[in-house]
């Protein structure tokens, strides 16, 4: 591999293959220190600014090295354009004959047994007119698709509600047991990644597998030898949600669901059956109502202390303590009926643990609320040591590479929390001139962001930056009630000043969506929450503008987060500098990160929190993000803005 860096440079296949495409000398650096780590079967962690060119920088090394390749991605988008797009030009530009395959979670595939149980059901005489014509759309797509993924038909959205009856999960899947079994896509799919030189997976696939053995890495992980993950800053969330257990009410209602369509079919003659069945299903949409409100987030002990909640469960665990039995007597009538039945045993089993809130000084647990939905959850308090096992289960290579996974080019926090303690960490800066390209605004005056009045202040701070660069810019929160209030008072200053920026809200379509809106507009201020803050990339005019209205501490109050703090100082640590600081200065170089995108764009980032100036942890969170010129001057803001104009007519 010493010759590698003439595969970009010398050679020149990539720029060959893309036009206008040229090799940077970080992009080369960090594909020989990936191929030394491949070749070594070693770790690394790897930090690449944007604009770097990470992805060819991963994908050359790892085609070129040979062997099994598991590439895992922090979203199915990302996953489909490496599929799609990448990881093709790059197999052309080298020439290289490697196979790949996409193999995404079970739930993207449909189903043959449930579209069939779903066809013969009664109850979709009472589904609408258009989900009809979906059910319609979808029964002629599963005769014809090749892989059967949803994504293959345009015409049914991606969140139609028909997709959960069409689909399976990992609880109502039958298996081997199937009458379906051999022409199922999911097990299609399954068998050309194990045949494929590189699979293409996301995080919450390959922890599902690696936790549950439950998505087909676990035939394939033996035989990889290398594991990249890309947007890895995302692992030690997912990774904690697979590293423990959960239950929702969401799951009942689809074993209600389900044991009814297979009662229709299989059992109709048992009476018992559907009482029981709508017994169970009442009471866990009884548990959801016990607690008030949505999105919330609330630790074990204090929901307990609620009565009709602990109330409503003990009474579910009866309801499905009696479900069970009497799935248990009907199961030798059918697979579906058998399935029922396991399923009711295993969401017992898992709620009265969670409900006997066992002493365990490794776990928190806690409840989240949806709108319509529940969740039971036990969270470890640190995923590092068990993560480490599975870094050293057998010789391979494990890549982590993102933007944004280190705090002042130090990556303790990071390599911490994933159990990396003999990892090799490594950072390349962005190639963007950002001294040029970007100006750091930090508005004079606004109060604390504990204060009432902060987000009135926000706005209004934002109003005139907003008029100078005319639009063109993301205004992200922290919160989505700050972001409902930013929304409404844009609004009326808009009609005020009589301005007339269209402003987009978050939810008023697919994310997906609204980005294609804000392209096409070219003036619109798109207001968002989390949902916004990476994983966006708008190129040129359409974005000149990112404001953040707080530093994204997560909240105290957040159980898990809560735990974690007191594990820490009880062992003597500092929680804040230590886990809460570095978390915070990361997600905000994520959203920092929408602005510049490419060597034309330029922009203003402005963060209107004051901490970043009064409070001594301020320093390090800027020092984090880009070389950007600061300023605290409205003035040298607009002179930015106008200048920018003046570049864009020259071009």
């Amino acid at each position: 591999m010493s010759d590698l860096a003439n595969i970009f440079s010398v050679n020149g296949l990539l720029a060959s293959t893309i036009p206008g495409y040229r090799v940077r000398p970080q992009q080369l650096s960090m594909a020989e220190s990936i191929a030394e780590t491949i070749a070594h079967h070693g770790v690394l962690v790897a930090e690449a600014g944007t604009g770097t060119g990470k992805t060819f920088a991963y994908l050359v090394p790892a085609l070129l090295m040979g062997g099994k390749v598991i590439l895992s991605t922090g979203t199915k988008t990302l996953q489909d354009q490496l599929f799609n797009r990448d990881i093709p030009t790059v197999r052309k530009a080298l020439k290289i004959p490697v196979t790949v395959a996409l193999l995404k979670g079970r739930a993207n595939y449909v189903c043959h047994y449930h579209l069939e149980r779903t066809l013969q059901s009664d109850r979709f005489n009472f589904a609408s007119r258009e989900e009809i014509g979906y059910l319609g759309l979808i029964e002629r797509y599963a005769s014809t698709s090749q892989h059967g993924d949803k994504s293959g038909l345009n015409k049914v959205p991606e969140h139609a509600a028909i997709w959960q009856y069409v689909t399976s999960t990992r609880d109502n899947c039958l298996g081997s047991e199937c009458p379906h079994y051999k022409q199922c896509f999911v097990m299609e799919a399954r068998k050309r990644a194990l045949s494929a030189d590189v699979v293409v997976v996301n995080h919450h696939l390959f922890f599902a597998d690696v936790m549950l053995r439950d998505e087909g890495l676990s035939e394939l992980l033996p035989a990889c030898n290398t594991v990249i993950f890309d947007e890895a800053h995302q692992l030690p969330e997912v990774a904690s949600l697979f590293f423990g257990e959960s239950v929702s009410t969401s799951q009942l209602l689809e074993l209600a669901r389900d044991a009814q369509t297979e009662a229709i079919a299989s059992a109709r003659d048992f009476v018992p059956l559907p009482d029981a069945i709508s017994a169970m299903e009442k009471t866990a949409r009884d548990l959801r109502l016990a607690i008030p409100g949505e999105n919330s987030r609330l630790a074990a002990t204090k929901v307990m202390q609620n009565v009709e909640f602990k109330n409503t469960l003990d009474s579910l665990l009866d309801k499905l303590s009696q479900l069970a039995s009497l799935l248990e007597n009907q199961a030798a009538r059918s697979q579906g009926l058998e399935n029922c039945w396991r399923r009711a045993c295993d969401l017992h089993a898992v709620i009265k643990r969670w409900s006997e809130q066992i002493e365990d000084e490794g776990y928190v647990r806690w409840v989240e609320t949806f709108s319509q939905a529940l969740q039971l959850n036990a969270t470890p308090l640190s995923i590092a040591e068990v993560f480490n096992k599975q870094l050293n289960a057998s010789p391979r290579a494990w890549i982590f590479t993102s933007a944004t996974l280190a705090v002042r080019n130090d990556f303790t926090h990071y390599n911490q929390a994933m159990g990396l303690a003999t990892a090799q960490s490594l950072s390349w800066s962005s190639p963007f001139d950002y001294s040029q390209q970007a100006l750091f605004y930090v508005p004079t005056d606004l109060p604390n962001p504990n204060d009432r009045s902060y987000t009135d202040s926000v706005v209004k701070a934002a109003l005139p930056v907003i008029k100078a660069s005319r639009g063109r810019a993301f205004f992200l929160c922290t919160s989505l009630r700050a972001m409902q209030q930013v929304y409404e008072q844009l609004q009326t200053l808009f009609e005020q000043a009589q301005l007339d920026f269209p402003l987009l809200l978050q939810g008023q379509g697919s994310r997906t969506t609204m980005l294609e809106r804000f392209r096409n507009l070219g003036n619109a201020i798109l207001i968002g929450s989390q949902s916004f803050w990476e994983g966006v990339d708008v190129r040129g005019e359409a974005l000149s503008l990112v404001i953040i209205d707080k530093l994204p501490f997560a909240s105290p109050d957040d159980p898990v987060l809560s735990a974690r703090i007191d594990k820490l100082n009880k062992e003597g640590r500092n929680a804040f500098m230590e886990y809460q600081l570095p978390r915070a200065i990361i997600n905000l170089k994520q959203g920092a990160g929408r602005l510049i995108r490419d060597e034309k764009d330029r922009g203003v980032l402005m963060i209107c929190d004051p901490r970043l100036i009064t409070q001594p942890y301020g320093k390090r969170i800027w020092q984090s993000l880009p070389p950007m010129k600061r300023t605290r001057n409205l003035a040298e803001v607009e002179r930015f803005f106008a200048e920018s104009d003046q570049v864009d007519k020259s071009q």
